[in-house]
């Protein structure tokens, strides 16, 4: 019988040389990509890397979120990740009029399921253009208040090319020293300080507030976390997808007060110190600019006018009523003299029963009743733009 000595043979060792040198090259390997990233951010080109709008629908809103486990979302600060997985980033349909929504956590629907937001009752109305294009609203909206935020946002939004912004706003997003609050911006410097070079804006370049990374942090062992919320945004697309839930929906939150303390400043400041200076008319204006030929509404959005406690001091817990009043009059003279199309709904929705958490975030029923209010604003301007439109097209 023939025996196969090969077969028991022991194989035999790695000389300790061998071993050295692939540890050696994965050592160089490792530090090369450290340093490729250092010099190279890879995060903007992956973040335009997305499963959405290819494998799944993209989201009705851009992502924002704290607790993951519970509303497939999560809060990142890669714009290109944000708006690649956005419903925005799909190519249009030819006969779509598109509408972007700019705003705060009113607008992006804080408590509101995505049907129920005000872009998503817009959308159920079937708005139509008077030449017969079907207006599609897109959500652009999130949560923090900051003009200077928009206006990042506005500004990236661009790319997709919108054919009617509409802007809403209120008195809080205009605090001058607040503006630079946003981790948003914080963790976007670059192009938030190409816009305040480009316009010219109080703010400045070299604001502690904004995130300064280290070589270290630039590294890929520094961007760990970065990318992990990138592959992350991915794989919660799948159960968002059989879901539809982005957002934790508690019963338990606190509601709105409607009795109010009986406080008569507004951040600090009194009605003998308040002046123009103190409110970020500037970002406003570079926002329309920033817009050129594509049309823009302004809108001063509702908020809760209180009829509880000290109501006679407050409109509710954001403002007194000589802050809210002087704000609403130098909006109202700045969109006179600039030319700008203003729509002052401060107060269609006083009932409070309209509002939920705060003095700003809407109820379904009255989302819609503010979408109500707000649709056929947009049909005009919407028709308007789109024979504008025709008749320049005509003229080349």
């Amino acid at each position: 019988m023939t025996t196969w000595h090969w077969l028991y043979a022991a194989a035999p060792p790695y000389r300790w040389r061998f071993v050295a040198r692939v540890l050696f090259k994965t050592a160089l390997l490792f530090v090369a990509l450290n340093l490729l990233c250092v010099a190279v951010n890879p995060l903007p080109t992956l973040g335009r890397l997305s499963a959405y709008n290819r494998l799944f629908a993209g989201r009705p809103r851009l992502p924002y979120g704290e607790n993951p486990a519970v509303a497939y979302n999560l809060s990142l600060f890669q714009l290109e990740a944000m708006f690649a997985a956005h419903e925005v980033a799909r190519p249009p349909r030819g006969d779509e009029f598109r509408v972007v929504l700019i705003g705060d956590s009113s607008v992006w629907g804080i408590l509101l399921r995505p049907e129920e937001t005000l872009a998503g009752q817009l959308n159920a109305a079937g708005l139509r253009t008077a030449d017969g294009r079907r207006v599609r609203i897109y959500n652009l909206g999130y949560p923090t208040m900051s003009l200077t935020k928009d206006l990042l946002l506005l500004d990236y939004a661009r790319r997709y090319q919108p054919d009617l912004i509409v802007w809403l706003f209120t008195l809080e997003s205009f605090d001058q020293r607040a503006q630079l609050d946003p981790a948003l911006l914080q963790h976007n410097p670059e192009p938030v300080r190409r816009l305040i070079v480009r316009y010219g804006l109080a703010q400045r370049t070299d604001d502690p507030r904004f995130v300064s990374l280290s070589w270290r942090d630039k590294t890929l062992i520094g961007r760990r976390r970065a990318l992990a919320d990138l592959l992350r945004l991915q794989l919660y697309g799948v159960p968002w997808a059989v879901t539809g839930i982005d957002q934790e929906y508690r019963d338990d939150y606190t509601p709105r007060a409607v009795d109010l303390p009986a406080d008569r400043t507004w951040h600090g400041l009194t009605e003998d110190l308040f002046t123009p200076a103190d409110l970020v008319f500037d970002v406003l204006r570079a926002g329309v600019t920033l817009a050129g030929d594509t049309p823009i509404l302004l809108v001063n959005e509702p908020m809760l006018i209180s009829r509880g406690a000290n109501s006679d001091i407050r409109y509710n817990s954001f403002y007194p009523r000589w802050a809210y009043d002087a704000y609403r009059q130098w909006l109202h003279q700045e969109s006179e003299r600039q030319g700008w199309a203003l729509l002052d709904l401060w107060d269609a929705l006083p009932d409070a029963a309209c509002y939920t958490d705060s003095a700003v975030h809407l109820t379904p029923v009255c989302a819609g009743q503010l979408a109500a209010s707000l649709g056929p604003e947009i049909v005009r301007l919407a028709s308007s733009a789109a024979g504008e439109g025709e008749r320049s097209h005509g003229r080349q």
